[in-house]
Order: structure tokens, then sequence, then C-alpha cells
């Protein structure tokens, strides 16, 4: 009995090791005596203790691998790109991603870098942030013809991150700053010129209107004149002295409408009868003058037409 029980107890221990689990979306390499022997899926299954043992197990998920690559642009700017890889076991090909590769990251990794290096330096720094799906779709297709036969497959690849110098960021903010001080100041001087404009067609405006109103209002006093005019010659006062009797009356009245403003400037104006006669006298002899002027420049004028003819 007292050999029984460890025997027992053995046994039992290799009862319960010949049982094994393997997880969903999981293969199981069984190796019989260091050989392969057969993939398990999931599920629970069975081996011979001692003589079967598990080599390792794959996961059969989408797994991503982060590569982050450093290389130079066609413009001489260095930049650093984080190239996203997500890629998953063949479930058909378990035992060629199990035996024909250690190391499935580092290898990935080498054909990133590879691809990466000998397609960015063909680019502007611009065409790269353009195009880094154009980068995506040759590292993915690199990378599907040299992983498929190691058992891999390649789902995709992004281009996560584009990191230029900082220095060169730093310049390419200020070139951005500049284009935008640049538009922002040529809104302003077409608003100042449009301000500009509208103020000249108002100024304009203005004085047609001004022109306008003193022009009725000179229409209007010449016909006021006129019927004073008439008026006096009815009760017998003859057109020059009717003249004269209005300039004095305007000129009083100018002289009384300077007196009640008291905030107007000091003006010196003849205040005598005498001066609104010399005044009409003045004016008279100035049409008159004018007059015999425009006469003389009509008569010249007339001369020459047929010389010209001639």
């Amino acid at each position: 009995m007292v050999i029984l029980a460890p025997i027992a107890f053995i046994g039992f221990i290799l009862l319960i090791s010949a049982f094994f689990i393997v997880k969903q979306q999981t293969a199981a390499i069984v190796e019989r005596f260091g050989r392969f022997h057969s993939i398990r899926q999931s599920g629970l299954h069975l081996k011979i203790p001692l003589v079967d043992r598990i080599a390792g197990k794959l996961s059969l998920k989408i797994q991503q691998l982060d590569v982050i690559v450093e290389t130079k642009t066609l413009d001489d700017v260095f930049v650093r790109l984080k190239i996203s890889v997500q890629y998953k076991v063949i479930k058909d090909k378990v035992y060629d991603a199990f035996y024909k590769l250690d190391y499935p990251h580092d290898q990935i990794t080498s054909y990133v870098f590879d691809v990466v290096r000998a397609e960015v330096p063909k680019m502007k720094l611009d065409d790269v942030f353009v195009k880094k799906d154009d980068i995506a779709i040759a590292v993915k297709s690199e990378l599907n013809d040299a992983m498929t036969e190691y058992g891999y497959d390649i789902i995709k690849t992004l281009v996560t991150d584009i990191d230029p110098d900082a220095q060169v960021k730093a310049a390419m903010n200020r070139i951005n700053a500049s284009e935008r001080e640049k538009i922002a100041a040529q809104y302003e001087g077409d608003a100042q010129r449009i301000l500009i404009v509208e103020k000249a067609k108002a100024e304009a405006e203005s004085k047609r209107l001004q022109g306008q109103g003193i022009a009725d209002q000179r229409r209007e006093i010449a016909r006021g004149l006129e019927e004073s005019v008439e008026v006096l010659n009815k009760v017998g006062i003859n057109s020059q002295e009717a003249s004269a009797l209005i300039v004095v009356t305007q000129h009083y009245d100018t002289l009384q409408s300077i007196g009640e403003e008291t905030n107007s400037n000091l003006i010196l104006l003849p205040n005598s009868p005498q001066a609104g006669s010399d005044m009409l006298n003045n004016m008279v002899a100035s049409f008159t003058a004018s007059n015999q002027i425009g006469e003389a420049m009509k008569k010249a004028k007339n001369k020459k037409k047929p010389d010209s003819e001639e």
C-alpha cells in the first residue's frame, strides 16, 4: 500500500497532464520527441504525457506593430514617420509562422524601414503629407509579398504620424502665418479702398445736390427780383431805380442779419445808403464791360472763319 500510493499519485498527475485546453483564436503546436506532430485549434485536447509536448502557441487575432522610421525627403528635410502595421497569422499556415520565423516583429520592421526609406526620399516634405496613403500602400504591398511566405497576412498599413524636425516645423508655421497676414492685409486694403470710393461718391453726390440747391436758390432770388421790379414799375419807378432800391434793401438786410448773430466774426462793411448805390453802379459797369469783351471776341472769331475757308 505504501508503494502503490506514490504510483497512483504519479499516474493521476500524468493523466491530468495529458489534457490541455487551447483558447479561442489561438493555435497550439504539439511536438512528439522534439519533432512537429500536429496543430491543435481551440478546445479540449489530449496528448501523450512525456512523449508529446506543447512547443508553443500562436495568436490568430489581428495584431499591430508600430514602427518609427527616420529618413530624409527630396528637399533635404529629416522627418520621422510612424507606420502602424496590422497583421495576423494565416490559419492554414501556422506551421510556417511558427517554424520559419523566430522574430516576426524584427522581420516586419526591416521591410518597413526598407520601403519607407526607398519611397520618402523621392518626395518633397509637402508631398509626404499629401501622399501618405501612397506610402502606406507601398509598405503593405511589399510586406504582403514577403510575409505571406512565412504565414503572415498583412491586413492594413497606416502612416499615423509625420513629424518633421522642430526647426522645419517652426519655419512652416512662420510661412503659414506670413501668408495669412498677407491675405489679411489684402482684405484690409480692399476694405479701405471701398470706403474711400464710397466716401468720394458720397461727397460728389453731396456737392451735386449742394450745387443744385444753390442754383435753385439763385433762380428763386432772380424770380423774386423780377417780380419786385415789375411791382415797382407799376407804381412809376423805372428799372434802374428799382434795382438800386432792391440793392439798398438787401444791403441793410444783410447788415441786420450779421448784427443779430452774436457768435459771428468781426466783419467791416460800408453802411451808408451811398454804398448800395456804388455797389450797383460797379455791378452794372462790370456787366457792361463783360458784354463788350464778349462781343469783341465773337467778332474776332467770325473774322478768322473766312480766312480759314480760303
